[in-house]
C-alpha cells in the first residue's frame, strides 16, 4: 500500500543491498572493520597499509566464518537426512557474505585515500566514520522492518552506531 514503511527509502535500500548486507554478519563485520581502522590508523599509517589490513584481516575472518558455519551445520538432521558438506558450505557462504560486503564502502574510502583522490589522514577518518553510518542505517532499518515508529528507529540507529563511535573514541584514547 502506499505511503506504508514498505515504502520507507531507507526500507527499499536495505532490500536492494541484501543478502549480503543486511544480516548479522554485516553488523559484525562492520563492527570488525572499524576496529582495525581504528587501531591501524591510530598509529599513523597511511590509508593503503589500513587497506591492506582491514583486506586480510575481513578475509581471514571471513574465511574463519564460513569454516565454522559449515563444520556447525554439517550432520543436522533434516527432512532428507543431514546436510551435507556442500549444503552445509552453500548456506555458510551465502550467511557469511554480508561479512566482507560490510567492509566495501570504507574500504572504497581507504583506496580513494592510496590513490591520493582525497586526503590520506581524511580518507582513515571518513573511512572510520562511514562504519558508524553503516551501523546506524542497519540499526534504523531493524527498528522500521518491526514496524516500530520514529523514535524507536532513531534511538535503534543510535544504539547500533555506539559501536562505531566507541572505535571512534578509542581512536582518539590510543593517538
Amino acid at each position: 500500500m502506499p505511503g506504508s514503511r514498505h515504502d520507507h527509502p531507507f526500507l527499499k535500500a536495505h532490500r536492494a543491498l541484501q543478502p549480503g548486507f543486511g544480516t548479522e554478519a554485516a553488523v559484525y563485520g562492520t563492527i570488525l572493520v572499524s576496529g582495525l581502522i581504528a587501531v591501524s590508523s591510530a598509529h599513523g599509517e597511511t590509508s593503503g597499509v589500513v587497506l591492506i589490513t582491514v583486506g586480510i584481516t575481513v578475509l581471514v575472518f571471513w574465511a574463519a566464518h564460513v569454516y565454522a558455519g559449515t563444520v556447525a551445520r554439517m550432520g543436522e538432521e533434516t527432512e532428507n537426512g543431514h546436510v551435507g558438506v556442500r549444503a552445509a558450505l552453500k548456506h555458510s557462504l551465502a550467511h557469511s557474505f554480508g561479512m566482507l560486503t560490510s567492509a566495501s564502502v570504507p574500504a572504497l574510502i581507504l583506496l580513494l585515500g592510496t590513490t591520493r583522490v582525497i586526503p590520506d589522514y581524511a580518507a582513515n577518518e571518513v573511512a572510520l566514520w562511514s562504519g558508524t553510518v553503516i551501523l546506524a542505517f542497519l540499526g534504523y532499518v531493524a527498528f522500521l522492518r518491526r514496524g516500530n515508529g520514529m523514535l524507536m528507529r532513531l534511538l535503534g540507529a543510535l544504539m547500533t552506531a555506539s559501536f562505531g563511535v566507541v572505535f571512534i573514541a578509542l581512536k582518539a584514547f590510543v593517538h
